[in-house]
């Protein structure tokens, strides 16, 4: 029987993904562990293994097509002793594998798991139980039995009828499932209904509010926007993987996360003397190039991962269920890319030093902007760091990334006066914003955290103990 090779889940969050190449031809041979596509998603590109041995009978999905959603069918093996124009002519007619779900990622390449990115297995088998996104960090019911609602409560009145996935990308993209109009049967809210919702389609007004509660005022639809402007004085240049996911995971956070803040101002003039001192005391290879170069952004780094440490009880993140208190530091660093921004991750970044620090970053940040970033390398996270400083900025707030609950701000070091001492001198300062979580960083203890990493980026060799 044929096997119905299905466009693979790669991350938590994925809904859709790009098939940007086929390494192999219709009519190739095909064997475990070959590299048979190339997959884009919102975050990074990734190639596609087999997990089984047989002949590409039919490629469904030609390279080049974008958003294609996940579980759908992409191409068709021909088992051994199969004819591969058979195979080919009943494409997507037999049963197909079950394919990784959009809550249940495959792991990528070199993970260390057996390969299952091609989501190809020689018979169908029952669908993985969801996991929890670690972007949301909240708990998901069991699947439901096909064209079953859900209740909104524990009530027989008020239902609304929506099914699994809907809930969790109404959940995602920051919309009330109760103001989206159902396609499905019934009336029931599917995903496509999420996905109209979010252009402004097939909102329904909010309820009444109770007296005395806030009203949120309902965003503008596309046609609203358009009709402010003239016809022709636009361009409409439609939003990426990476634009939406970004957009939407912002306008989460800061409509789901009480965000707080707390700026300090730090005087560097240490650090930049022991960066300059510790650069120009790096080894040299041949050709004279420095084994490390270290940047303000990596005392950075490292000072955050050692305040958290210092303040175990800020190293949190929240969930319904209670507090994750996190043993180690991984700081998040916001990387910029022509599409938006991503934030690789420096795991356990208080153990390693400043200049694997630095190493580590240079190569995350290049193969980010190459999109070639594992889920692993990018998603988690216990805090991160948002560094304006190289385009002059003073100051600026940040939006927290679910599920972390905290992130650093930093501004541009300059020349600033100071008294000290009762006299006025010239001084090196750097402003850092952090923005905290109240649910799980209240502001006494957020205080603490920013005034360690203060400590540490005004005394460098404390880092280096």
């Amino acid at each position: 029987m044929p096997v119905n090779i299905l466009m693979p889940a790669l991350s938590p969050t994925m809904e859709k993904g790009n098939l940007a190449k086929w390494f192999k031809k219709e009519g190739e041979a095909v064997k475990t562990g070959d590299v048979i596509a190339e997959i884009e998603t919102d975050k990074a590109t990734m190639e596609y293994e087999a997990v089984d041995d047989g002949v590409l009978a039919k490629i469904v999905v030609p390279e080049g097509t974008n958003d294609v959603p996940v579980n759908q069918l992409i191409a068709v093996l021909a088992q051994e002793g199969e004819d591969p124009k058979v195979a080919a002519a009943a494409a997507g007619k037999g049963a197909p594998p079950t394919a990784p779900s959009a809550g249940t990622p495959s792991p990528p390449r070199g993970e260390g798991a057996a390969p299952q990115a091609a989501a190809l297995a020689p018979q169908a088998k029952p669908p993985a139980a969801p996991v929890p996104s670690p972007r949301t960090g909240g708990e998901r019911s069991p699947p439901k039995a096909a064209g079953e609602a859900a209740r909104a409560d524990g009530h027989g009145a008020n239902r609304i009828f929506a099914s699994p996935l809907a809930r969790r990308l109404a959940k995602d993209a920051g919309i009330d499932v109760g103001r989206i109009s159902g396609s499905g049967p019934h009336g029931r809210v599917i995903a496509r209904d999420v996905a109209a919702a979010r252009e402004g389609k097939g909102l329904r007004a909010p309820a009444a509010a109770a007296p005395g509660t806030p009203a949120i005022a309902p965003s503008m639809s596309d046609q609203q926007i358009r009709a402010l402007y003239e016809e022709g004085s636009y361009e409409l240049v439609p939003h990426d993987g990476m634009r939406r996911t970004i957009a939407q995971r912002l306008t989460a956070s800061v409509q789901t996360i009480p965000h707080f803040y707390l700026t300090i101002d730090c005087d560097i003039g240490k650090l930049v003397a022991a960066r300059e001192e510790i650069t120009a005391a790096a080894p040299k290879d041949k050709d004279g190039k420095p084994a490390y170069k270290l940047s303000v952004n990596d005392f950075v780094i490292k000072a955050l991962a050692l305040a958290l440490q210092r303040v175990p009880d800020a190293n949190v993140s929240w969930s319904e269920a209670g507090m994750l208190k996190h043993k180690h530091s991984d700081i998040g660093v916001a990387v910029a890319l022509p599409a938006g921004l991503i934030t690789p991750i420096i795991r356990n970044a208080e153990t390693k030093s400043l200049s694997a620090i630095s190493n580590e970053m240079k190569d995350l940040a290049a193969r980010a902007r190459a999109r070639k970033l594992k889920p692993q390398e990018y998603q988690g996270g216990t805090s991160s760091v948002s560094n304006l400083g190289m385009y002059g900025i003073k100051d600026f707030t940040a939006v927290i990334n679910p599920p972390q609950s905290t992130i650093l701000a930093v501004g541009a070091g300059e020349e600033r006066a100071v008294v000290r001492s009762g006299r006025i001198e010239a001084a090196q300062i750097m402003s850092a914003t952090m923005s905290c979580d109240h649910r799980s960083v209240d502001g006494a203890l957020g205080a603490q955290l920013i005034g360690a990493f203060k400590t540490l980026i005004e005394n460098p060799v404390m880092m280096l103990v």
